[in-house]
């Protein structure tokens, strides 16, 4: 049997994400699972709309997307919050991507988190994402929210040891569940 691998990324495209920082951690976290970080900056797609969907070949950012979610036995998701949703580039990619394959998440299992500046921790994104996500082929295993990103988050890794520990458990369920 071939080594697990899973694919972890943030949903921003800030060249300086937090969550992309706290995803990256996560990962490096799994016991005996290979992982890529995917960078949304790689998949270029135009806003969505059904008249350049109607008027245009599927966006090739997003085929390539598509393409490569289909190659990873999971996923770990780290979700910037704006205004208490979606960042708009992230859900634009995810708009164009379940064009083609509903089930964008493939059924496979999702350590879904989340990270912010303020003390909510990114907590409006992930209920949304726990509501809608499902319906996009997620089978989420576990949450993670992580407050006050740059008090709890210095050089790399979780100096909050309750939160350290918090992050272990869910990937340690994220991993059982691959």
């Amino acid at each position: 049997m071939s080594m697990k691998k899973i694919a972890a990324f943030a949903g921003s495209t800030s060249s300086t994400s937090i969550n992309k920082q706290l995803a990256t951690y996560a990962a490096q976290q799994l016991e005996n699972v290979a992982f890529d970080v995917l960078d949304l900056n790689a998949y270029k797609v135009p806003i969505f709309s059904e008249d350049v969907e109607r008027e245009n070949d599927y966006p090739e950012g997003a085929q390539l997307f598509n393409d490569d979610l289909d190659k990873y036995d999971g996923f770990i998701v780290s979700l910037a919050e704006h205004n208490g949703s979606y960042a708009a580039a992230f859900k634009n990619l995810f708009d164009w991507t379940s064009r083609k394959n509903r089930e964008v998440f493939r059924n496979k299992p999702v350590l879904l988190m989340a990270t912010s500046p303020g003390g909510r921790g990114g907590a409006g994104v992930l209920s949304t994402a726990n509501g809608t996500f499902p319906h996009m082929g997620a089978k989420i295993v576990s949450n993670f929210s992580l407050p006050v990103f740059y008090d709890n988050f210095k050089e790399g890794e979780i100096v909050a040891e309750d939160k350290k520990n918090e992050l272990k458990e869910a990937v340690a369920t994220f991993e059982q569940a691959l």
